[in-house]
């Protein structure tokens, strides 16, 4: 099943965006600007999505929507290519990457600053698997505002579904813990690979449940009263 919706006539733009323009308002460093320059073949402002194209009304965190498309030298984008695409442009954007007749959407939640409304925060990029170019897409949800709009198009991208209550923000925060605590996983598991001495690799041992534990009490779904569902 492909992650991408289909987007309305009426928002089209397909505008390409050259990179100059970019690096105008993302200040990329020389190490990113060569990632652009060995990853990306051409960017496209594909769709719109505002209260003049699709006639749903904005809000103060998502005023509007951008759909932008990268067709790719290769199968790989680094995320500061994507940082920095963010950084230049004031409005959330999901991003749809091609390559040889494939597309995977990918965006970052991206909200304004509380300490600073001119400022964007920007979580890390959530995305979904490689499909063919001619998957049947999902048509857009039905929905009251913009903000609500763009939940809708990055909880396909999440790797957990939403708990009861869970707004988008919070949802994100508990993605980024959980993608914390499976690298801190991952350097555990190397330790104790390494570990020789049987006093130690109890002590990693007992860390590593620790963190499992931990992993399951972020992962798995829970219902409306809050406790944990069991298959």
């Amino acid at each position: 099943m492909n992650s991408s919706f289909i987007f309305p006539p009426s928002s089209f733009v397909g505008r390409v965006l050259p990179k100059n323009k970019i690096y105008e308002h993302g200040s990329p460093s020389a190490a990113v600007r060569q990632m652009f320059v060995r990853q990306v073949e051409q960017i496209v402002w594909q769709h719109k999505l505002a209260p003049e194209t699709i006639n749903v009304k904005p809000s103060r965190a998502v005023p509007e929507i951008q759909i932008f498309s990268i067709a790719l030298k290769g199968d790989e984008l680094k995320p500061e290519v994507l940082r920095c695409i963010d950084l230049a442009i004031p409005f959330p954007i999901i991003f749809e990457l091609r390559f040889d007749g494939k597309v995977k959407p990918i965006a970052a939640f991206k909200r304004p600053s509380e300490a600073d409304a001119s400022k964007w925060v920007i979580s890390e990029y959530f995305d979904s698997d490689w499909t063919a170019t001619d998957t049947p897409r999902k048509p857009l949800p039905m929905v009251f505002d913009l903000e609500a709009l763009y939940g809708q198009l990055l909880l396909p991208l999440m790797p957990y579904p939403a708990r009861p209550g869970e707004d988008l923000q919070k949802r994100v925060e508990r993605m980024e813990r959980i993608r914390l605590k499976h690298r801190e996983l991952e350097r555990c598991e190397a330790r104790l690979r390494k570990e020789k001495q049987f006093n130690r690799k109890v002590e990693i041992n007992a860390e590593l449940r620790d963190l499992k534990q931990e992993l399951e009490n972020l992962t798995r779904p829970l219902s409306a009263s809050g406790a944990a569902v069991t298959p």
